[in-house]
This record gives structure tokens, C-alpha cells and sequence, in this order.
């Protein structure tokens, strides 16, 4: 049997990626006896650690904090015998054992070796890069309105940016807050038509054309914004704020499978529903992967199809398929 010639040290999948997606694929893969190992990013963490408070994820009606949400994620993880390091993957290599093809998954001086992979390594919010901002993440600054919208109930936000996304979270937000100031350095909005018909016709929605923030600044939590009017570099003024919502796009995480795995125009890695990649062995899930809505339960979903996909996987190549 194929099996027979497959080293010891082989994992059947190594999970790429510490956050929701991830963990929840080691879950899946570890309590299905795959021998499953998980990378978290030595230099990095999941979004949804920075994230204060989440209330809409399903069981946990009183809310809970990002992180402590992970840190159960990976107890129950565990539990169930997988495997977790510390790492920085750099590079995702093909590999073989005899007819058995396979991965090498490469950190620096070390590497491991596995029948699959599951990539999970999220996307991270571009950032302002101005002074404030990273001083008041998850104390007035955040990077997803769905998440944070709520918190801020009868108080004034400001929204950065001016495509599809900013102006849906601007919308969204109006459920909740008393005004939306959206800033945008450009006179118009570049988002679709639709959505700027309804944004402009906001009655609780301003705008702050041609500025660009230059600084978020406050006591514990925001409380105020710096614009700077592009067209004129002496013209500068400040704004209330009790919330920054950011959102001027997303890069994802997915370097270390480029030329490995078919990805879009946006630099994503292209799935079908079983979150099987363009390489045979390689899965992916999270916000690494093209699709619509990106939320700590989609993201759960994504992780359990993936890992599902990779246990179906791996009994094909040992030959042990039902």
C-alpha cells in the first residue's frame, strides 16, 4: 500500500495560520485522527485578536473578547491531539516520497513535511500609517464595522475611504450611531452608483472631501481626527470622533503560495466550495481566500469544509477511502 512509504515525521495536513479558520480546521482534522500539525506566526497574530469585543458570534449572546476567543478556539483544539509551533512560514515547497507527492513547508531553519496543507493565513487591514492609529486599535480604532458598530450607539464616527466597502460599512453604521463623517481624499466617491445614491442621500452621513487623515488623538479612547485638506497643504482642522472605522482594502496573506495556487486580481487564493485550491493537496480558508463575507463564523465554516477536504484527501492518497 502507498501509505507504506511515507516517512514517520509526515504529517497528514499542517495548518498554516492561528486564527479562527485555522484552528477550527485543526479541530476538524485532528478529531478525525489526522496527524495535524498548526503554525502560528511568530510575528504576527489573527485579526480578531485586536478586536475588544465580539457579540454576534453565535452561543455567546453576552459577548466576548477577541482574543480570549482564539485562546478557547485552541484549548479545544488541543484537546483533541493537535499539534502547534511558533513560526514564520516562508516558503510552501512540493515534495515527494517515492509515488506519494506531498509539501514542504519551510520556517527559517526549520521545515515539516505533510501529505496537505491547509492555508489559513488570514488578510490584514492596510493601514493609515499616521500617529494615533495604532496606539487606539481596539480603543476607538477598528477596521470592521460589523464587528464594532454596535459599541458605538448614539455617538459620532468617522469612515475612511471611499470604495465599495467603506460606504457599505458607513450604511451599516448608521444603524447604530448619530453621524457618519466619511473622509475621502478625492470630490467624489469611487464606490458603484448605487451605493452612492443611497450613502449621499444619508441624512445621517457628512463628508469631509479632498482630506486625508493625519492624526487620531484623544485620552483613553479616540476622540478626535486631524483632516488635512489635499488641495491645500496649510489648511487643516479637527474633528470630534468617538470611533475610526478603516477602510482603504485588504491585503491578503498569501505570498508564500503565489505561483503555487491560482489566486485573483486581488492577490486572494481562489477556492471552490470544498476550499480545494488549483494544487492538488492544498486547501485554503479565512480571509486568504476570495469571497464575499469575511466574519469570524465564516470564517469557521471555511476551516471545517477545508479541513473535511483535506482528511477526504489524505485517506485517497494512503489508500484508505470508504
Amino acid at each position: 500500500m502507498a501509505a507504506l512509504n511515507i516517512p514517520d515525521r509526515v504529517y497528514d495536513t499542517v495548518i498554516i495560520g492561528g486564527g479562527p479558520a485555522g484552528f477550527t480546521a485543526g479541530l476538524y482534522a485532528s478529531r478525525a485522527g489526522l496527524k495535524s500539525l498548526l503554525i502560528e506566526g511568530a510575528s504576527t497574530v489573527s485579526q480578531i485578536t485586536v478586536t475588544d469585543f465580539i457579540e454576534n458570534y453565535p452561543g455567546i449572546p453576552e459577548g466576548i473578547g477577541g482574543f480570549e476567543l482564539i485562546e478557547r478556539f485552541k484549548r479545544q483544539a488541543v484537546q483533541f491531539g493537535l499539534e502547534t509551533i511558533s513560526g514564520d512560514v516562508a516558503a510552501v515547497v512540493k515534495k515527494n516520497w517515492g509515488s506519494i507527492d506531498g509539501w514542504e513547508i519551510l520556517m527559517g531553519a526549520q521545515s515539516c513535511e505533510s501529505l496537505s496543507v491547509v492555508t489559513a493565513t488570514g488578510a490584514y487591514w492596510r493601514k493609515l500609517g499616521v500617529p494615533g492609529e495604532d496606539a487606539y486599535v481596539g480603543k476607538g480604532v477598528s477596521y470592521c464595522a460589523t464587528c464594532d458598530g454596535p459599541i458605538y450607539r448614539n455617538r459620532e464616527v468617522v469612515v475612511v475611504g471611499g470604495g465599495d466597502t467603506a460606504v457599505q460599512e458607513a450604511l451599516f453604521l448608521t444603524n447604530f450611531v448619530k453621524k457618519v463623517t466619511i473622509v475621502h481624499r478625492r470630490s467624489r466617491l469611487r464606490a458603484t452608483k448605487i451605493l452612492q445614491k443611497r450613502v449621499l442621500s444619508h441624512n445621517k452621513i457628512a463628508f469631509a472631501w479632498d482630506c486625508v487623515v493625519e492624526e487620531i488623538s484623544g485620552g483613553d479612547v479616540v476622540q478626535k481626527v486631524k483632516l488635512r485638506n489635499v488641495k491645500s497643504s496649510s489648511d487643516y482642522r479637527e474633528i470630534h470622533a468617538d470611533g475610526v472605522f478603516i477602510f482603504i482594502g485588504l491585503t491578503p496573506k498569501t505570498d508564500i503560495v503565489r505561483g503555487i495556487v491560482d489566486l485573483d486580481k486581488g492577490g486572494y487564493i481562489i477556492v471552490d466550495a470544498n476550499m480545494q485550491t488549483s494544487a492538488r493537496g492544498i486547501f485554503a480558508c479565512g480571509d486568504c481566500v476570495s469571497k464575499r463575507l469575511r466574519q469570524v463564523i465564516t470564517a469557521c465554516g471555511d476551516g471545517a469544509t477545508a479541513a473535511f477536504s483535506a482528511q477526504l484527501y489524505v485517506e485517497e492518497v494512503k489508500g484508505e477511502s470508504y
